[in-house]
């Protein structure tokens, strides 16, 4: 198989603004799906009260949590047989729609099943977007900024869990709701004047709307060079059609599958997933002066900023720095958090002096967490794979990651009702020094490559490999 890479410097002209717009309307709909993951923080505490006019035992709000992680990985399952076929902008405007109806149904439901229903609707079109989307982005992206532009969809995502803990903490479910059910419609008009991406052009044979999306994309109109060394990559990539069992079968695609399963399993099993459904439920625990309300959105402001100021530096930082402080530091705050609940749980220690141990430690963990392991792993998904299996690797990525954060939510709630709120947080510091572990020894740098030099550089290990399985077999050492 033929890697086709290209100087830099070809391709280091022209406007970016087209790759900005494109990148960050496309993330409106990455905002929706943060409102929805956030939504049960603010919401379960009132359907769990004893006003509640929706009333709601412990075990239905943790499936509420949850659903949107189950039904996401029919969405992915869709997306990965669909987006080659209907493109990638269609299928991030498609899901606009399934969003809209949700957040109208959550507005007016009067029972526990109408709001299942309502997210599971929503978390479907979780699995079309977070497909779409990282594609999409990696596919209009130039190597300078395709860090930047990558990182965009974990702090659009952590935007949306911030305004749905803002609106939901100060407005009633149903006006939040209403409010929430605007972005949809506001995804629909912007992104729909975004062009498709090249790739999605080429591999349906149509190189001159190929070329036109390039020219809008990069701000000028001699855009040969970049078109011909696309079309070959994706010409040499697609020669055989991708199948979903070539991401096991295919050595190249499987070192991409194994760096994508560390870097998203470190991501969810270090416990952030709970973290964020519990969060107003986590500081009510921690019985601290400070409001619920209050410290969760200090929470997720902090989280915001700083997974903004990682996206601004993974370009120059490189990937692995970012991970591997990250997930160390994380560890650290995990098991601070977990030694204050013991001690508040299990010994007759008064630890009503020190209640903001707890607050500062959590923060202390997003902070961290914030700078790598909360942005690099989605960013990642945009640039593992080859043009013919990145559908079938996207759609799996959403699976594992459904499959797994909803694991890690129901774990936290199960261990907090049976053990107590430290044992969860001393798991996750176990599983996230085993993610530290695996990360230093086989996640690669990505920094400033092309995709289809990153493609070369899997290949060229595999070639080694090949090469010294020849030497061997005739007798040479």
């Amino acid at each position: 198989m033929t890697i086709i890479t290209g100087s830099l410097q070809k391709i280091q002209q022209g406007s970016l603004l087209f790759q900005y717009l494109g990148a960050y309307t496309s993330t409106l709909n990455v905002i929706t799906s943060g409102m929805f993951y956030g939504w049960s923080s603010p919401s379960l505490p009132k359907l769990l009260s004893n006003t509640s006019t929706i009333p709601t035992t412990t075990d239905q709000g943790s499936w509420i949590a949850v659903m949107p992680l189950i039904s996401a990985v029919i969405g992915s399952l869709i997306a990965g047989s669909t987006v080659d076929m209907l493109g990638r902008k269609r299928m991030i405007l498609v899901a606009s729609l399934p969003y809209f109806a949700s957040w109208i149904m959550i507005a007016f439901a009067k029972s526990v099943e109408l709001i299942y229903v309502a997210r599971f609707i929503a978390g479907m079109s979780d699995g079309l977007v977070f497909t779409a989307v990282p594609i999409y982005i990696g596919e209009i992206s130039e190597p300078r900024i395709r860090g930047l532009l990558g990182a965009s969809v974990s702090v659009t995502f952590i935007f949306g869990i911030l305004l749905i803990n803002i609106i939901g903490s100060y407005l009633t479910i149903t006006l939040a709701a209403l409010v929430a059910s605007c972005l949809p419609l506001i995804t629909l008009v912007t992104f729909a004047f975004m062009p498709e991406t090249p790739y999605q052009h080429l591999m349906r044979g149509n190189s001159e709307e190929a070329k036109r999306s390039l020219q809008k994309l990069r701000g000028m109109l001699d855009v040969d060079a970049e078109l011909t060394r696309v079309s070959l990559a994706v010409k040499a990539e697609t020669k055989h059609k991708g199948r979903f069992w070539d991401l096991f079968t295919d050595r190249v695609n499987r070192k991409a599958v194994f760096i994508m399963v560390i870097v998203r399993g470190a991501q969810q099993l270090s416990g952030v997933t709970a973290i964020t459904f519990y969060a107003q439920i986590i500081f009510i625990e921690a019985g601290d002066n400070i409001s619920s309300e209050t410290a969760t959105i200090i929470f997720f402001s902090v989280q915001l900023c700083l997974s903004l100021f990682a996206s601004t530096i993974v370009d120059r930082a490189g990937r692995r720095p970012l991970l591997i402080g990250s997930i160390s530091g994380g560890a650290l705050f995990l098991f601070t958090e977990g030694m204050y609940f013991y001690i508040k749980t299990c010994t007759n220690i008064d630890v009503t002096p020190y209640s903001v141990i707890p607050v500062v430690g959590l923060i202390g963990f997003v902070i961290i967490f914030s700078l790598g392991m909360g942005t690099v792993p989605l960013l990642m998904l945009g640039e593992l794979f080859s043009s013919n299996a990145k559908a079938f690797a996207l759609c799996f990525a959403d699976i594992y990651f459904s499959i797994i954060a909803t694991s890690v939510s129901k774990f936290f709630q199960i261990m907090k009702d049976s053990f107590g709120i430290y044992s969860p947080f001393f798991a996750f510091t176990f599983f996230s020094v085993c993610g530290l572990i695996l990360i230093v020894l086989f996640v690669p740098e990505t920094k400033g490559k092309t995709l289809e030099d990153i493609q070369a550089q899997f290949h060229e290990g595999k070639n080694l490999r090949v090469r010294k399985e020849k030497k061997r077999d005739n007798g040479v050492c």
